[in-house]
């Protein structure tokens, strides 16, 4: 056997390695792959670097325990996790449909998953074998690991700890605690009274036995009281930091959850030793047959930087799984890896990314945060950037100008997610300059999400003009440097505080820049954010001021309508709109109208412009290229943060490609680097 290989899915996999029985056996919802980019290659290669022998059980027939016993008893623990997108985001769209494609499964097949897969697989796993230890994590576990409200079955559930029956819960990135409780559970400690690990939550009978810590309202208050739920949510928010964070405590019948407060996140050198162990960076040979796993495509060329944002988006759920604090790898290993990405056969010299969450965040936001903790009662960037803030993008810099002299690299793309106003606030505009020159393929995506002042407030997004300077600078520098690229902005419907009114003040404001986006995402209520809580609740939880939520399709069916006026197929619901926000001005023939009369919607009198001002395709400076209804601006499959979907359809130069943009609160990926 070579010494580089996958871990063991089979007996006969063991056997060759001289195994007699693993230490751990890994039950995942995805496919295996062996990938950095995926939570169950990392979990499993921390603990195989630690001395551990792990198996791995990927996508298990739940309507048995078969395939649950294939691997036999571990020695120390199951563990478990849904996968690296949350289980009923990669089932369901915002609508509560069925999506089409599980990119983490064989062929984009669907249906090798069950729903909640966590809470399944523990269920089989104690019907297997009674008294094993079980240990869940993973971005499902993480996101559940308070009472907390559930989009899907409108309700708010148990904490996931409680529902599952496992023994103890291990949230965040969690390299470094799964090897304490590894150890523990070699010293011959069971899971259930390992209490002492940061970065973990487990369950007591009697409170007595917890110190220093802070209670929030219990399973029973936040379920029956929206106030409470608010209330408790705050606590849970503030308190997610390792250096100033406090143990939390929520009761759940006759027992109480306890959360250790996080882990601190990984040194550079720490977080370069999980990115050199040995992954064989693919999907395990056993998939071929099916066509492979879609999801490697994504993240086969594309480099991790970093991890963590203090960008903190109220929509977002990296707060409560990767913290606010970032961290980056160190030049030196993502160069090693870049260099032997070039060795790879499929190479064709085009790295597609290099980022994070947020690629030009490459340390913390302050000096402070490794000190003193972050701000619990402010932001770093909103609503305008905190003083304190280090504005600096040379050391990205460097790493990339180096990355574009390896042999054979033809190209350096940045697809992650760009912070526009951390790029504005730099005063040195030689990033903003390089990045355009070398590292943009045509469109730059930035996430602006909306333009109104009251909608920003509630998403923890900067108002102002920022974007609109942003716009500028990027078309002057794109006219000096001779070239002609694109702006895709990011744009959310029916997020908190939304109202058809800010949803016309949105779409007056694509009119005036000329642009349609091809496609809009409703806001997508996902456990861990302060936005699901603001949807449910009808409350800011930080404020406990109360929050306009629009809850009817009808009404998300028209705010998600505005922002793309000029479809012939949505004029009857944009019509609706500005008829109930009594914006008949809006509807004529004049340059400020958004749709023409009814009794002329499709032109035939010929009296003046075409439905909406802003038809055509934009050309990067607003200007409106013809009149072709069907020519929309390419929004691209950029492998960004988001928990993503299904396609749609772009033109470029001519060329029909398929883009990727259905988004969610969650940013937990189809591109699947940048969380566990």
């Amino acid at each position: 056997m070579s010494e580089k290989n996958f871990l063991p899915i089979s007996k006969e996999d063991m056997i060759e390695r001289g195994w007699d029985q693993c230490d751990f056996v890994l039950v995942t919802a995805d496919a295996y792959v062996d990938h950095h980019s995926f939570g169950t290659a990392i979990i499993s290669r921390v603990l195989e670097s630690a001395g551990y022998k792990v198996g791995i059980i990927a996508q298990p027939d739940w309507k048995t325990t078969d395939d649950f016993m294939k691997l036999g008893k571990p020695r120390l623990a199951f563990l478990v996790n849904g996968g690296n997108m949350d289980p009923m985001v990669n089932h369901y769209s915002v609508s509560k449909r069925m999506r089409d494609k599980d990119l983490y499964s064989p062929g984009g097949k669907m249906g090798l998953r069950p729903d909640r897969s966590t809470i399944v697989y523990c269920n089989k796993i104690r019907e297997a074998y009674r008294d094993v230890d079980i240990v869940i994590g993973g971005i499902e576990a993480s996101l559940r690991r308070f009472a907390h409200y559930d989009y899907w079955s409108n309700s708010v559930r148990k904490s996931i700890l409680v529902d599952s029956g496992a023994d103890l819960l291990v949230y965040g990135m969690s390299e470094n605690q799964i090897v304490e409780v590894a150890n523990a559970l070699n010293d011959g400690l069971r899971a259930k009274y390992i209490s002492f690990i940061n970065g973990t939550c487990f369950l007591v009978d009697d409170k007595e036995y917890v110190y220093d810590y802070v209670e929030i309202p219990s399973f029973k208050e936040v379920s029956e009281d929206k106030i409470k739920y608010a209330q408790a949510f705050k606590v849970q928010y503030q308190e997610q930091d390792p250096i100033t964070g406090k143990t939390i405590i929520q009761q759940h019948g006759n027992k109480y959850l306890v959360q250790n407060k996080p882990a601190m996140p990984l040194t550079r050198e720490e977080l370069d030793k999980v990115y050199a162990l040995p992954y064989m960076k693919t999907y395990h040979p056993i998939y071929e047959k099916d066509g492979g796993i879609p999801a490697i495509e994504e993240v086969k060329f594309s480099i991790v930087s970093s991890r963590g944002c203090f960008g903190s988006c109220h929509f977002c759920a990296l707060t409560f799984h990767q913290g606010r604090i970032v961290q980056s790898r160190s030049e030196e290993s993502i160069l090693q890896e870049a260099e032997e990405m070039t060795n790879l056969p499929d190479f064709k010299g085009y790295i597609h990314d290099v980022g994070g969450p947020t690629a030009n965040f490459r340390g913390p936001a302050c000096s402070k945060q490794l000190k003193a903790g972050v701000c619990k009662h402010k932001e770093c960037l909103a609503p305008t950037l905190c003083k304190n803030m280090d504005v600096d993008h040379k050391e990205y810099l460097g790493v990339l100008r180096k990355m574009r002299e390896i042999p054979k690299v033809k190209k350096v793309f940045v697809r992650s997610g760009l912070r526009y106003d951390y790029i504005m606030a730099d005063k040195d505009d030689t990033f903003f300059r390089e990045l355009i020159e070398h590292h943009v393929s045509g469109q730059l995506k930035v996430a602006p999400e909306h333009i109104s002042a009251k909608v920003l407030k509630y998403m923890g997004k900067p108002a102002g003009k920022t974007y609109d300077r942003f716009r500028e600078k990027f078309f002057k520098i794109n006219e000096q440097l001779g070239k002609k690229q694109y702006i895709i902005p990011y744009l959310m419907s029916s997020h908190p505080g939304s109202t058809l009114d800010t949803a016309i003040e949105l779409a007056e404001y694509l009119r005036d820049i000329h642009y349609q986006p091809e496609q809009v995402q409703d806001f997508y209520p996902t456990p861990g954010t302060l936005s699901t809580t603001m949807f449910y609740t009808g409350l800011d939880p930080m404020t406990m001021e109360e929050v306009y939520i629009p809850r009817t399709k009808e009404e998300k069916a028209m705010q998600r309508a505005l922002l793309q006026f000029s479809n012939p197929k949505k004029y009857d619901i944009v019509y609706a709109a500005l008829v109930k926000a009594e914006r008949l001005d809006l509807i004529g023939y004049g340059p400020k109208c958004l749709i023409r009369p009814r009794e002329d919607r499709f032109g035939r009198g010929g009296h003046g412009k075409g439905q909406g001002q802003g038809q055509g395709r934009n050309d990067g400076r607003g200007q409106a290229q013809g009149n072709n209804r069907g020519q929309k601006s390419l929004r691209n499959n950029s492998g960004s943060r988001k928990q993503t979907s299904g396609k749609s359809q772009g033109h470029q130069k001519g060329k029909t490609v398929n883009t990727n943009t259905n988004r969610s609160s969650s940013k937990t990926s189809s591109r699947p680097s940048k969380k566990r």
